[in-house]
């Protein structure tokens, strides 16, 4: 008879002395999903360009209500801290140097996924949801349309849409930032 296999949940602290032990080099791509060390995928051309994108038509918000920031870790729970590729977060004067923003910060994440589609809406847009994130998108590069996640209610989002090229999308605590997916997508 087998033994089965035992993992053990890590928890943000022991994940981040991990860190400063040197079990992960500098520039390994993980984050600590439920507990969980996850590698990240690598990051393609067109997810870079669509974060590159959202950088520019979101940075003209940045300064005394709101601060972007990009594929930053956000403490959601005692073990869980993922890194969003676009984070809008509560204006805080110290640029969140004193510690990571954690849900009440956080206005809106967004997720770019080329190849991690499935991954991002089954396991990531969730967490947000369990955290209390008010919004979440995820922007489906292979499906060409941005997902929109709203109000989040019992651990999911109770509303979901889809918005496609041609029309604009704007985030429901940042009413000033109508945005266009077609400029989104590229």
């Amino acid at each position: 008879m087998s033994t089965p296999l035992r993992t053990h949940n890590f928890t943000v602290d022991e994940y981040h002395r991990m860190g400063e032990a040197g079990v992960f080099h500098e520039d390994d791509r993980v984050e600590l999903i439920d507990g969980q060390v996850v590698e990240m995928t690598p990051i393609g051309p067109r997810h870079a360009g669509c974060v590159n994108r959202l950088t520019g038509l979101l940075s003209r918000l940045d300064g005394d209500d709101v601060t972007l920031s990009i594929q930053n870790p956000v403490l959601l729970s005692e073990r869980g801290e993922p890194q969003p590729d676009v984070t809008v977060l509560r204006h805080r004067a110290d640029g969140y140097a004193t510690r990571h923003p954690e849900p009440a910060d956080i206005l809106l994440v967004i997720e770019v996924a080329d190849t991690s589609v499935e991954y991002d809406r089954s396991i990531k847009i969730p967490l947000y949801a369990r955290a209390g994130v008010p919004e979440a998108w995820l922007v489906n590069l292979p499906a060409d349309r941005i997902e929109v996640y709203r109000n989040p209610a019992g651990g999911s989002y109770a509303d979901v849409t889809s918005v496609s090229r041609g029309e604009t999308i704007t985030p429901l605590e940042v009413p000033s930032a109508t945005l266009s997916v077609e400029r989104i997508l590229g």
